[in-house]
């Protein structure tokens, strides 16, 4: 029901990839009478929500007033198991809120974090977590944050030991606050394949496949990119169209500039991981249009098959202390 566009979007972007993935089922949650208008027949189970979050709704209202809602009832059916992951567009403050509330966190984790997967020059993916969750962070958590991620890369990209960077102003082990410099020393002591410290330039070089940072810092990052991005391409657009010749060039130009429009393209990689509870809960974009928010599912179901939580999970068990024989 959530997202810029609700069920327009949401429903028939379920509905497409229920088709080309016979082997996952899609639960729609939320108004049956809204849903119903996007179904235009058979498609997928509907669960009934009397209620919905609204975009702009305060996270503490939507908890405690609103337990009928899609997004309270779409993250029940994770706790209840009828469910292996909820997907929703909604609310970020009120999911977060929700899902930590019903689903908890994980032994040995104190906060959630949101994470997500950025493009890099070379052509593979860069994992960034926190996007927001957490603005304050000690040194412990961002050790959590390191863990987190570098579980979600093992599972999903399939690599062994991933490594691991710390986002801060500098390479340099006396650069950053002290909340960094402890959480540096933390992740040497892990066991992780920790690189030490990054800027904010690795994470589109690659230099790491994840980067670790408090949740103020990575989302004014992720923004600030965001920004960037659609300068360049409005940019572009104008110049190309400024003249004659120029818009000649762009014809000639097209297949580049397709090829760079579809490796830059922010759908492909909607859909953030709210990482660190007893279950998959994935985040996408408010403004994700049918492909984005199929990626999102897609996400899901990747996190399902290789137990992101469950290897969070055992990788916590590892580090906590153990009892004195």
């Amino acid at each position: 029901m959530g997202g810029d566009h609700g069920p327009h979007v949401t429903v028939p972007a379920a509905l497409a990839f229920q088709a080309r993935s016979r082997d996952v089922e899609i639960v729609l949650v939320g108004l049956p009478e809204v849903i119903g208008k996007e179904l235009k027949g058979p498609g997928a189970r509907v669960h009934p929500a009397s209620d919905v979050v609204a975009m702009d709704e305060p996270p503490a209202q939507a908890l405690r007033s609103k337990k009928d809602s899609s997004m309270r009832v779409a993250v029940d059916l994770v706790k209840s198991g009828e469910a292996h992951a909820c997907v929703s567009a909604g609310n970020t403050g009120a999911l977060m809120a929700i899902s930590r509330f019903v689903l908890k966190t994980l032994p040995g984790i104190d906060r959630p974090a949101i994470a997500t997967v950025l493009p890099n020059m070379r052509r593979t993916n860069t994992y960034v977590l926190d996007l927001g969750a957490n603005v304050d962070c000690a040194a412990d958590h961002l050790l959590q944050f390191g863990i987190m991620g570098a579980m979600l890369v093992a599972a999903v990209e399939h690599k062994e030991r991933p490594s691991v960077g710390l986002l801060n102003i500098g390479v340099e082990d006396i650069k950053g606050n002290e909340a960094v410099k402890q959480a540096a020393e933390l992740l040497r002591a892990s066991g992780l394949n920790f690189a030490g410290n990054v800027e904010g330039d690795d994470i589109y070089k690659g230099t790491v496949d994840v980067v670790v940072c408090d949740g103020f810092v990575g989302n004014v990052a992720l923004k600030s990119s965001e920004g960037v991005a659609q300068m360049m391409a409005t940019t572009m657009r104008e110049e190309f169209s400024r003249n004659i010749l120029t818009r000649l060039a762009a014809f000639f130009a097209l297949p580049v500039l397709r090829a760079v429009r579809n490796r830059l393209d922010h759908r492909r990689y909607n859909g953030a991981s709210l990482l660190g509870l007893r279950g998959i809960v994935i985040k996408s974009h408010g403004s994700a249009d049918a492909f984005a928010f199929g990626q999102a599912l897609e996400r899901a179901v990747e996190e399902v098959r290789n137990d992101v939580p469950q290897r969070i999970e055992s990788r916590m068990a590892q580090l906590a202390p153990q009892p004195v024989q």
